[in-house]
């Protein structure tokens, strides 16, 4: 009888219960995908029927040891699909078998799917003359740091890039901002540049912006946060604004000579949101002037809320949370100077609290507010926001708008400044921060009687998820960084 070489303490192979050291040869034929001869079969089928005949109590050996490798290949198929895909190159190591599994297209099939939304079928695939494989292998994981939003850093305009899988390709979309839209439109994106596999199987970047015809060589680098895209054609320049307005029904206040073959920028994420804020925050998008529409970031924390601009050349809100404005029934906003006085009552209140807080050595300021994000508003809630009646809203007399379709009723209103810097000088104009609704928002600027309107932009993105309130606090400091230099106003 042929001696057994596992551990299990029963003699023989025949009696083994180790199938890793001691496997049958039908088994072994089978994990191997080899036929098994019929006396092999019938050797198999007698060992079971012994064992089942014992009552499986012949011998008081330990429990058998059974590894991942004694399961059946469709198992481990299953198995290894549900793993992410960056830990499935270090079980390819482990042996043999799980290397050649690996080469299954199904699992990463699944794990593009899950992880990068790829929808695309095996058919497409065998056209282009690629794998899912190669495809997560190649272009998904080598990329996939560079996927979400970011901000372009210029000493003029401020716009935003997003870069998604889209097919088998990742293209880079940049926003064009559009005359004819309203606040409640959806964002209108150009693509930048795309990745893909070429037929060498390597990922190749290609740039699509400027006057070539075809696309050419772009290269991208990026360092922590921040992404730098150069094309290697330096010839590139912006079009000019009668002929983006004659394409895109856009005008962009530009130099006609400002180069854009060299681009930086810096990662962008949505603010985290707590069931305490007053509305859900995110995206807006508002028409301030002849430019188009500009993105704004709405965020909450403590007593303070902010919009942000992201695109164009404008400047930020600010919201404190505590000083609301009584409506009186809509009845404030028929009579432009007692909106004026109430407001700026409420404004010399503030200066007066914060010469205070200066003189005390307690100054706060609003970044004070803004050590975790999950920290709830402190004043009004998103539950008292939405038991707030409705009441009339009507434009104040002598207040402009470029927008006329704004909403006819309002929730609440509180105390907020429009707060910008030209050249080193910060100026913070008081005015009126209007919540319509959930998903619109207005800003009456007391100083220049100007109206803004803001809409929830409707669009949706992928990977623009902070991954750690961390992470997103650094974000928010970058941008204040650079709005308090000055380069957008």
């Amino acid at each position: 009888m042929e001696e057994c070489a596992c551990l299990c303490g029963l003699g023989s192979t025949r009696g083994c219960r180790c199938p890793q050291e001691c496997q049958l040869p039908a088994e072994k034929a089978a994990a191997e995908g080899k036929p098994a001869s019929a006396e092999k079969h019938l050797e198999a089928d007698a060992a079971v029927r012994c064992w089942a005949g014992s009552g499986g109590i012949a011998s008081p050996s330990p429990l058998p040891h059974c590894s991942l490798q004694d399961l059946r290949v469709e198992m481990l198929v299953e198995i290894f699909a549900s793993l992410p895909g960056t830990d499935l190159p270090s079980l390819a190591l482990a042996c043999t078998k799980f290397r050649h599994i690996l080469h299954i297209n199904s699992i990463w099939r699944q794990r593009c799917r899950e992880e990068f939304g790829i929808c695309e079928n095996l058919q497409n695939l065998q056209t282009v003359g690629t794998s899912y494989r190669e495809v997560y292998a190649k272009l998904l994981h080598p990329y996939r740091h560079i996927l979400g939003l970011w901000g372009l850093d210029t000493e003029l305009y401020k716009t935003l890039l997003y870069v998604a899988v889209d097919g088998l390709c990742i293209t880079g979309w940049t926003y064009v901002p559009c005359l004819n839209t309203h606040v409640d439109g959806p964002m209108q994106f150009k693509p930048s540049f795309r990745i893909r596999l070429t037929e060498r199987k390597s990922a190749a970047v290609e740039c699509m912006e400027g006057r070539h015809r075809r696309p050419h060589s772009r290269h991208l680098q990026m360092q922590k946060d921040r992404l730098t895209s150069q094309c290697k054609k330096t010839d590139h320049r912006r079009d000019s604004p009668t002929r983006l307005r004659e394409e895109f029904g856009t005008v962009l206040l530009l130099d006609d000579t400002l180069r854009y073959d060299r681009l930086a920028y810096r990662r962008l994420y949505l603010p985290p949101s707590h069931p305490d804020d007053l509305i859900r925050p995110g995206l807006f998008q508002g028409k301030y002037d002849r430019c188009g529409l500009s993105i704004v970031m709405l965020r909450f924390h403590g007593k303070y809320a902010r919009v942000t601009n992201i695109s164009g050349h404008h400047n930020d809100i600010e919201i404190q949370l505590k000083h609301r404005i009584q409506l009186r029934d809509g009845e404030i906003f028929r009579d432009f100077n007692e909106l004026s006085r109430v407001v700026q009552e409420i404004h010399e209140q503030v200066l007066r609290e914060q010469e205070q807080q200066q003189e005390d050595g307690t100054e706060e300021s609003e970044s004070h507010g803004w050590q975790s994000p999950a920290q709830p508003c402190i004043g009004e809630s998103g539950a008292a926001a939405a038991e707030e009646q409705p009441v009339p809203f009507v434009l104040p007399v002598g207040v402009s708008s470029r927008d006329q379709n704004y909403p006819r009723t309002c929730r609440m209103c509180f105390y907020g400044v429009d707060t910008g810097t030209i050249d080193g000088s910060v100026w913070r104009d008081p005015g009126v921060f209007i919540l319509f609704d959930e998903n619109h928002l207005g800003f009456i600027n007391l100083v220049y009687k100007t109206f803004m309107l803001f809409g929830r932009v409707q669009n949706t993105f992928q990977n623009v998820e902070a991954p750690s309130p961390q992470a997103f606090l650094e974000m928010r400091k970058n941008i204040q960084q650079v709005s308090h230099r000055g380069l957008f106003f």
